[in-house]
């Protein structure tokens, strides 16, 4: 069942080059601080509003201009931050099947998790229906056609993981 989205509007996304072109879901985590769950922070962030001084780790983060489509939390909320024809701010430097920029044509998803820490029952079952969703409005985002921040990024982001459990979510995905 696909639970609705808190809508959150970020600042942080421009229109497409092509709305027509969205042919790629990018799985991606993030948990601020680092391993902490069910902070405000990521989503500050993704709004522009983080406060760098609330975490030594933060300072990095300072101007950082970034977004994504949807932030699935650990108990299977979800929040949108950018609609999909609209490009938010995931990939950063990216490249998918020889193509740059994948954020021209992708939808990127935000898991709160790290790479070590496995992903709730409710992350996967939002997760299976958001994409099976994602898949009936935008038909070129083929099974093939979903990848991991690792995968778009080699060498810049290991994210969603090695926790993150591959066969569990495709194999649970409508054919």
């Amino acid at each position: 069942m696909l639970k609705p989205a808190s809508i959150k509007v970020s600042n942080h996304f421009n229109p497409r080059p092509d709305e027509q072109d969205i042919s790629l879901l990018v799985i991606h985590n993030i948990s601020l601080p680092a391993g902490q769950f069910a902070t405000s922070y990521v989503e500050d962030l993704f709004l522009g509003q983080l406060d760098i001084e609330a975490h030594p780790s933060f300072v990095d983060l300072q101007g950082l201009r970034v977004s994504a489509h949807l932030f699935i939390r650990r108990d299977g909320e979800v929040i949108q931050f950018v609609p999909f024809n609209q490009r938010a701010w995931h990939a950063g430097v990216s490249s998918f099947a020889g193509r740059e920029n994948c954020n021209d044509f992708s939808i990127g998803i935000e898991m709160e998790g790290t790479d070590d820490l496995a992903y709730t029952s409710e992350q996967y079952s939002v997760l299976i229906a958001v994409t099976d969703a994602i898949q009936k409005a935008y038909p070129k985002v083929t099974h093939e056609r979903i990848c991991g921040h690792c995968d778009i990024a080699p060498g810049r982001k290991t994210d969603p993981g090695k926790a993150f459990d591959w066969q569990r979510f495709l194999s649970a995905l409508e054919k």
